[in-house]
C-alpha cells in the first residue's frame, strides 16, 4: 500500500509552486516580446517530466560524484508553441492566451500556497497544544 507522507505532500506542493512560477515567467517573456518581429511564442510542457516520474525513468543529474541521487528537478521543457497563427510581422504571441496562462498559473500557485499554509497551521497548533 502506498502511504502519503508529510514529506511527499510538501514536495508535491513545492513542485506545484515551482511549476506555476515557471509558467508565469515564460508567459511574461512572451508578453515582453509581443511586438518583436518573428518572435515565436514559448510554453512550458510538463507532460514529458510527469511521464518520466511515473515510469521511473526520469533522469537524475549529478554535478558531483559525491552527491546523492534525488527526485528530478521541478519544471518542464520550455519550447516554441506549434500551430499558433503568425501575424504579418511573423510574431505568434497572442495577448489573451498569455494573460490566461498567467492567471491560471497564479491560481495554481495560490492554491498550493494555501494548502501549504494550512499544513503549517496544523503543525503550529499541534506544537502549541502540547504545552
Amino acid at each position: 500500500m502506498n502511504e502519503i507522507t508529510d514529506r511527499a505532500i510538501l514536495t508535491a506542493l513545492g513542485r506545484q509552486m515551482s511549476n506555476a512560477v515557471q509558467r508565469q515567467s515564460v508567459a511574461a517573456g512572451n508578453l515582453a516580446n509581443l511586438d518583436t518581429p518573428d518572435y515565436k511564442a514559448r510554453a512550458v510542457a510538463f507532460g514529458d517530466v510527469l511521464d518520466g516520474e511515473l515510469d521511473g525513468t526520469a533522469p537524475l543529474a549529478r554535478t558531483n560524484a559525491g552527491h546523492l541521487g534525488g527526485p528530478p528537478p521541478a519544471g518542464g521543457a520550455e519550447g516554441e508553441v506549434d500551430g499558433l497563427p503568425a501575424r504579418r510581422d511573423g510574431n505568434t504571441v497572442q495577448l489573451d492566451r498569455e494573460l490566461l496562462t498567467m492567471t491560471r498559473a497564479s491560481g495554481e500557485f495560490s492554491a498550493a500556497q494555501t494548502a501549504l499554509a494550512a499544513k503549517f497551521r496544523l503543525v503550529r497548533y499541534a506544537i502549541n497544544e502540547g504545552r
